[in-house]
């Protein structure tokens, strides 16, 4: 996949690569929702080199198991793809927060002016799950593992390495989440895989608060080619953030996400 930029040399033996950290308030997982799964498959297979199997080759998913299949790199996990049973929920990447007790934390946003979109609940054998929004409104999945714990690749390219919160009110949001996940953020070793901007850098001010999930590429200029060759569309041009050069685009049903150049 030289074309897209997702072939470079992947060093296990580098931490910033490894599986997802067990700190809470760090990033471990990102799914989609999407109408038509195969067309993900076809899509992401091609832009990120990723090979896919059922949620079985994980663990056990339970009834949610249905329509969900697993996104490999190098034969480890590093995304899931999930069929929409609902026509009128959003096509969108979502991301999801390691947290040693679901309950706890979810808890601690309401707590914080939060809200509590779906509660905590077991998916299978594979962990616990909430569905969450910040005192602004934007969503985000909490993850307690069981015998799913996260990421097996991460910043590597074709992989996690990036969630930006676009958000209205930057001083709000960095006090919400810099308690909710001090020893992330401010921690001994703190390496966090999340910031925060102002909507209006990127987006129309109406547009509402929310997450955009990053993904590394090698070549972003490449990667933006083959977006456009798979149906999907440039949204935003590529610009500089203090992470590097992001570029944000949308998958041919129309999920946005960000390529990420370092």
């Amino acid at each position: 996949m030289a074309e897209n930029g997702a072939s470079a040399k992947r060093t296990s033996s580098d931490p910033s690569t490894s599986p997802s950290p067990r700190r809470e308030g760090v990033p471990c997982w990102v799914e989609a929702q999407l109408s038509d799964v195969e067309a993900g498959r076809r899509f992401y297979g091609e832009l990120f080199g990723w090979t896919f199997g059922d949620a079985g080759d994980a663990g056990d998913a339970g009834e949610a198991g249905e329509g969900l299949v697993w996104a490999r790199l190098d034969g480890e996990p590093v995304a899931a793809l999930v069929r929409k049973t609902d026509g009128r929920m959003p096509t969108v990447w979502s991301v999801y927060f390691h947290t040693p007790d679901a309950g706890a934390l979810a808890g601690r946003i309401r707590a914080a002016g939060g809200q509590i979109v779906v509660p905590p609940h077991p998916l299978g054998t594979l962990g616990t799950t909430a569905l969450v929004a910040d005192p602004e409104g934007a969503v985000f999945a909490l993850w307690q593992p069981d015998g799913h714990p996260g990421f097996g690749r991460r910043r590597v390219p074709g992989a996690f390495a990036w969630a930006e919160l676009y958000t209205r009110d930057t001083g709000a949001a960095g006090a919400f989440y810099g308690d909710l996940f001090h020893d992330a953020l401010f921690g001994p070793d703190a390496a966090p895989d999340f910031g925060r901007a102002p909507v209006a850098d990127v987006f129309a001010a109406e547009m509402p608060p929310h997450f955009l999930v990053h993904f590394l590429v090698e070549d972003a200029e490449a990667a933006l080619g083959a977006v456009t060759r798979l149906g999907g569309r440039v949204r935003v041009p590529p610009f500089e953030t203090s992470y590097g050069g992001v570029a944000l685009v949308s998958d041919d049903q129309g999920a946005s996400f960000a390529l990420l150049q370092r």
